[in-house]
């Protein structure tokens, strides 16, 4: 069984998920930590709970979700496995900044390998597919666990709600025709973890979502 721990990180405020099994072999997906108190928050918890990370993944590469892999990667040695659409056709996460007034000096971690539709991330005695749905990033991805229920679903789906597309690379239609093609198809009790706000399920928002 896959435990889930959401923490809530920076200013936009993004969610960070922290996943692990009866092994204590865990993943992270989408470090947003920026602040010394958030990092704190994230390292203490991994040590509390004696959690061995393997991998550290993006659902995509906008700067709230991704800001934090430099200090990642500087604790554990972790480097992102991302989409490369998302490598190759945005910005750096330090240009990213500009527009929202936020200076980072940092480079980009280098990805440690691509990630593409179709793909299994394993940790201990759990799975996550991958599910490629491009529209609010070229290269946003979704973590589906079918054993457990779940997906994560970075800034594709939201509670009653979608992904903007009004970024670099958004497209509106293919973001769309992607959650109803790719998500809706999922069983209805599935949970759907969102990059921002609550969660819901796949069910829910069949009925109650005004964009699908």
């Amino acid at each position: 069984m896959i435990h889930v721990k959401v923490f809530e990180f920076n200013q936009f405020p993004v969610n960070t998920y922290l996943l692990w099994d009866e092994t204590n072999e865990a993943v992270l997906i989408d470090c947003g930590c920026i602040f010394p108190e958030e990092k704190n928050e994230l390292t203490d918890y991994i040590n509390t709970h004696h959690l061995s990370i393997k991998y550290l993944l993006n659902t995509h590469l906008h700067l709230d979700h991704a800001i934090g892999n430099n200090f990642f990667f500087k604790q554990y040695g972790l480097k992102p496995l991302v989409h490369q659409d998302d490598v190759t056709k945005l910005p750096t996460i330090a240009q990213q900044g500009i527009p929202f007034g936020i200076k980072i000096t940092e480079p980009d971690v280098e990805a440690e390998r691509y990630l593409k539709a179709g793909d299994v991330i394993h940790f201990g005695n759990s799975k996550l597919e991958v599910l490629h749905v491009p529209g609010h990033s070229p290269g946003s991805i979704v973590f589906y666990s079918p054993d457990d229920h779940f997906i994560i679903s970075g800034d594709v789906l939201f509670r009653q709600s979608i992904g903007r597309t009004d970024l670099w690379g958004g497209d509106r239609n293919l973001l769309i025709q992607g959650i109803r093609n790719k998500l809706l198809t999922l069983p209805d009790d599935t949970i759907v973890y969102p990059g921002h706000g609550p969660t819901t399920t796949i069910g829910y928002e069949k009925k109650h979502n005004p964009y699908l």
